[in-house]
């Protein structure tokens, strides 16, 4: 394949959205690896071999002139609407793209810089996630904090003109791989725990900081746990203002939730990260399963597929609404909510489909679709519980009182944690 070299970073201001994907199906064909159905590229992320081959593709995406589509200009992208993302997606199919760093990288962190960071970081750190030089991470959850990312206890402490970061964070994806990380901490302990939080960018290979991967059920290692150990910051690492690390939060949380729903206009890229995260073929799913004629079957797997499309007609939807201000950002939540339910809802019916067919691995490709049931659940974790996506829509679209909370409004060196 040929790399272009030709380091322009944006089509002519008159350019259309057909122009803009004719000259992106040009260049793929030039220069962007075809995926082989039969063979297709290793999209474990608990491995390092995925991260350096998105890299790669990812600075040939940037010379090309197709990196960051919707990101602004004077941090690296295009400043395209979203209408020439969803153009360049159609055109990218069947392409290998770098779609494994969509997210955290760039649809939450650097969508979060974007909105908060100070204009050092996001012209250093943006820049170079579209160049293909850096990996963001998102360092929120604690061993002892369950779903309630208020509560962090990692601490940071001012001394002289640097910031003391001691505490643990857990279930960090990916972050091996990462060369900086969003790290929300608390700066005051006297206030409620939203208002004494600062979020910071964190440079992952710090002195200070102790990884360890976590094994999972069904043999992946893709998350870690960081261990902080008198971590030194300066000022420059403070994204936002001291002790308005929520709303900073806030606004990742709002993008991780759009992300996990599939309506991130800064995903670049169509289709699953691999093999196992592939859309499911009903039509070959009954031929291999002897049920390509059962009516019954059929109206199973039918079922699924119109979830899938109503799925999809719904993220465009709240996308668009979300831009013209009918809907709030809050309704993230509910393309957050359809995504979990469609993705649990097809794993079951493959399963069902399947039956005892794929309880062994025998070489017929069934036993793929039993083994992602081991992972289904992980539909409703991610970007937040499912739990609290419905609270979200309940009372910042729907206009429900909130629910009651021991701790509101008392300083947190008040409240109860863990046995107290």
């Amino acid at each position: 394949m040929t790399e272009v070299t030709d380091l322009s970073r944006a089509p002519t201001d008159v350019e259309t959205v057909e122009q803009f994907a004719e000259r992106a199906r040009i260049w793929l064909a030039a220069n962007m690896p075809v995926i082989d159905p039969a063979n297709r590229p290793d999209a474990d992320r608990g491995a390092d071999a995925p991260w350096l081959r998105a890299r790669q593709l990812q600075k040939m995406l940037y010379a090309g002139g197709f990196a960051g589509i919707c990101f602004p200009r004077e941090y690296g992208g295009l400043g395209l609407p979203y209408e020439y993302q969803k153009a360049f997606d159609a055109a990218s199919r069947g392409y290998e793209l770098p779609v494994i760093l969509n997210v955290p990288t760039f649809t939450i962190c650097a969508a979060t810089l974007l909105d908060t960071g100070s204009e050092e970081q996001k012209r250093q750190r943006i820049g170079a996630a579209l160049r293909g030089e850096e990996i963001l991470v998102q360092l929120l959850s604690e061993p002892s904090g369950g779903s309630d990312l208020a509560g962090v206890i990692t601490r940071a402490d001012r001394h002289g003109d640097k910031w003391i970061i001691n505490g643990a964070k857990t279930w960090s994806t990916s972050a091996f791989a990462a060369d900086y990380g969003l790290l929300l901490a608390r700066t005051d302990w006297d206030v409620p725990k939203h208002e004494g939080l600062t979020m910071f960018l964190v440079p992952i290979k710090s002195p200070g900081i102790t990884m360890r991967r976590i094994k999972q059920v069904d043999g992946g290692d893709e998350f870690c746990e960081e261990f902080f150990d008198d971590l030194e910051l300066g000022d420059d690492a403070v994204v936002g203002a001291v002790n308005d690390g929520w709303a900073v939060a806030s606004r990742q949380l709002h993008h991780e939730r759009r992300a996990v729903g599939g309506g991130s206009e800064f995903a670049s890229g169509i289709g699953a990260e691999g093999e196992t995260d592939q859309l499911i073929d009903y039509v070959e799913l009954l031929a291999r399963t002897g049920q390509a004629d059962s009516e019954r079957a059929q109206e199973i797997a039918g079922r699924a597929l119109v979830r899938r499309h109503v799925q999809v007609q719904l993220v465009d939807h709240v996308f668009h609404s979300m831009q013209d201000g009918s809907l709030p950002p809050a309704a993230g939540s509910i393309i957050r909510i359809a995504h979990a339910e469609t993705v649990q809802f097809e794993i079951d019916t493959a399963v069902a489909l399947t039956g005892g067919a794929g309880v062994v691995d025998d070489g017929t490709g069934l036993f793929t679709y039993v083994s992602r049931f081991l992972s289904r659940q992980a539909a409703s974790l991610g970007g937040g519980t499912t739990e609290i996506a419905r609270n979200i829509i309940g009372e910042r679209i729907l206009g429900f009182p909130r629910e009651p909370a021991a701790d509101r409004g008392v300083p947190f060196n008040q409240v109860k944690r863990g046995r107290q």
